[in-house]
């Protein structure tokens, strides 16, 4: 039997039963939550990193944007106030979409 000790989405467990395998599963404490979200949202960005294609890519980038959106709650804020933030933010400083490059500034 593989061991994988790892944060996995709801269904999977439902998913592995429909296929006629048993798992073992616990539900984690809220400290061990945010820690193992902190490690899928390091997981997700390695697979994307390792994409081949643009659909790839955008899968891992959905799966990203899922963990993204837990960690917020754990954080104390709902997806509605962390695209807030971002917009906020983006107002207040830009967005990334002109592809600005930061060479270097003269601090004299």
């Amino acid at each position: 039997m593989p061991t994988y000790n790892k944060l996995v989405r709801d269904k999977i467990p439902h998913i592995i039963a429909s296929s006629g395998k048993e798992s073992r599963t616990r539900i984690l404490d809220p400290e061990e939550y945010k820690q193992e979200l902190r490690t899928k949202l390091r997981e997700e960005s390695d697979e994307y990193f390792s994409a081949k294609n643009d659909q790839e890519a955008l899968e891992e980038l959905a799966d990203m944007l899922e963990v993204i959106r837990s960690l917020a709650e754990v954080h104390g804020a709902n997806a509605a106030q962390l695209d807030k933030l971002r917009a906020d933010k983006a107002e207040a400083r830009g967005g990334f979409q002109e592809r600005v490059y930061l060479i270097d500034v003269d601090e004299a």
